[in-house]
């Protein structure tokens, strides 16, 4: 639950001044720990809320922390359902000392209903077994490694980590229903036809809760590749015991069926495994086993790199 704030100590680590836990708080970013006070000192301008709990709650035992920040000169951030704004001890302090409150999960912008229209550009496309198996971290090691080859390539973030790393996007979640899939297509547009747009994935459309997230990026994002991600060892769905994980082939299937209805050539490009349950042998063994399998790259982004899901993308 701490992906927010571990996404932006490992891509934007120049913009990170320390980390601050509660008291028995054991995670850690292996950032300086500090006090608010001491991070205020040494230049901190924003205190980030890094945690994505089920819900999106902020908790009441959290208040005292965001208002000392607010005292201490900083702004606040927040990917999180309920926004800061809608606190009222919160609001007014922010307000009576000129500070900013950022709820990046909510946006002011009106979209149009998705059209399926052909669109130039190539984009990309991460979709899940499950939530928070990997789909942000191989989005953004792929346009990383894109970069670095010098191929033209932006990261189009669609939930509230991707937008604090990257600066602008769309949290899709809190958009309404009817409308998901324009908003995707509108910071997804049409580019440079040797352009990639690697679109940051959302939930899965197997997970009862935020299937309909998914199915509205899937659409709207009109993928030319998509790239299934999933966590060796994980036994059922987030947050929902009685729901097990699909079936690879079932999962793989489903996706592509679902993003043929705005692009008919979608195609698999890659399989991307969250591996940090078992050792390294038994993940390169177990990647060996799904290439072989599915007849597309499969590695762990975080111990193998991406180098060959982005060879076969740019075949």
């Amino acid at each position: 639950s701490i992906k927010t704030s571990r996404g932006v100590a490992q891509w934007r680590p120049e913009k990170c001044i320390g980390e601050h836990k509660l008291p028995g708080g054991t995670l850690t970013l292996d950032l300086p720990s500090m006090s608010i006070k001491e991070a205020a000192e040494k230049g901190a301008k924003t205190y980030i809320i890094g945690i994505a709990n089920r819900g999106g709650s902020i908790s009441t035992v959290w208040i005292t922390s965001i208002l000392e920040a607010l005292n201490n000169g900083m702004d606040v951030a927040s990917g999180l359902h309920q926004k800061l704004a809608d606190i009222p001890e919160v609001k007014e302090t922010a307000d009576r000392l000129g500070r900013q409150l950022f709820d990046v999960r909510h946006c002011s912008r009106t979209f149009d209903v998705g059209t399926g229209k052909k669109r130039l550009g190539k984009r990309l496309l991460a979709v899940g077994t499950d939530c928070s198996v990997g789909k942000m971290y191989t989005c953004l090691a792929i346009e990383q490694e894109l970069k670095e080859r010098g191929a033209p390539t932006s990261f189009c973030a669609t939930g509230q980590t991707g937008i604090l790393i990257n600066g602008t996007g769309i949290s899709v979640d809190a958009v309404i229903s009817d409308f998901i899939s324009g908003a995707v297509e509108a910071i997804s547009p049409a580019t440079a036809i040797d352009h990639w747009t690697i679109v940051e994935g959302q939930g899965s459309l197997f997970h009862p809760s935020y299937a309909g997230v998914s199915l509205g990026l899937l659409h709207g994002s009109q993928p030319d590749v998509l790239i299934q991600c999933l966590e060796i060892g994980r036994a059922h769905m987030r947050g929902l015991p009685h729901v097990p994980q699909p079936d690879l082939k079932t999962c793989i299937t489903t996706n592509l069926a679902a993003a043929r209805l705005t692009n008919p050539e979608a195609k698999l490009g890659g399989i991307s495994v969250n591996s940090s349950s078992v050792t390294s042998a038994a993940a390169l063994d177990y990647c060996k086993k799904l290439a072989l399998e599915f007849d597309v790259p499969c590695v762990d982004p975080l111990r193998h790199g991406v180098t060959q899901i982005v060879d076969e993308i740019l075949k």
